[in-house]
């Protein structure tokens, strides 16, 4: 099978032109400003994908909260894509009622996109990893996910480690192991025996040295 490198994380995004069931797309230039989650699957008609898909739509809210646009791929047709979407749309799954797909899905027939990130990975390689790629909004790959076709994706966790990724870009604080939004947050390790004292010896109550180099902070 052909070798697909991978991008790496803190790589600048590998720039497509792709049509998609909401048009054509210039990617990352279209989305300067935004965070995007880029996610790929299988194949179109994918039983997990499919749940997926319904559970990403519920969720679009949030992530257009936390400035994010979601963008799907599939190694298949924009005909199949839009039967498919129509296939979802119909459905009630675990009767929560009936979802509208709200972003875009990458009909990527000549694998031009998957391979350029990375997705050709399986036996059949004309179908992608089940990737996720969160990228922000200077086009830069800041965190890289990959699932096996059988385990279907925890929503609530990208968006956590989005959350996670625009705290630190604005503190420079980051978050420890279970880490919730409000919760402690770490503070780098003090670089100096003197700065190491000074945090044991804070007045702070928002500050927490549990030792010389781990300092959690409390969140206001």
């Amino acid at each position: 099978m052909e070798e697909n490198k991978m991008p790496l994380i803190g790589d600048h995004a590998p720039e497509f032109h792709a049509m998609t069931t909401q048009g054509k797309i210039d990617f990352p230039a279209d989305y300067k400003g935004s965070w995007v989650v880029l996610f790929s699957h299988p194949a179109d008609f994918t039983p997990v994908c499919t749940t997926e898909f319904i559970a990403l739509s519920r969720m679009n809210e949030t992530f257009e909260s936390l400035n994010t646009k979601l963008i799907g791929l599939s190694i298949d047709s924009l005909h199949s894509h839009l039967g498919w979407i129509k296939s979802i749309e119909a459905l009630n799954f675990n009767n929560e009622g009936k979802v509208k797909i709200p972003f875009p899905i990458i009909a990527d027939i000549s694998m031009n996109v998957a391979k350029k990130y990375g997705m050709l990975q399986t036996v059949a390689n004309t179908q992608t990893v089940r990737a996720v790629f969160i990228i922000d909004p200077e086009g830069i790959i800041r965190t890289i996910l990959y699932y096996p076709m059988s385990t279907g994706r925890n929503i609530p966790e990208i968006i956590r480690i989005l959350q996670s990724l625009q705290l630190n870009d604005k503190t420079h604080y980051s978050t420890p192991a279970n880490w919730q939004p409000g919760d402690d947050v770490v503070m780098g390790a003090p670089l100096t025996i003197e700065e190491a004292q000074e945090r044991l010896e804070s007045s702070d109550n928002t500050i927490k040295p549990l030792d010389w180099y781990l300092t959690m902070k409390k969140m206001k």
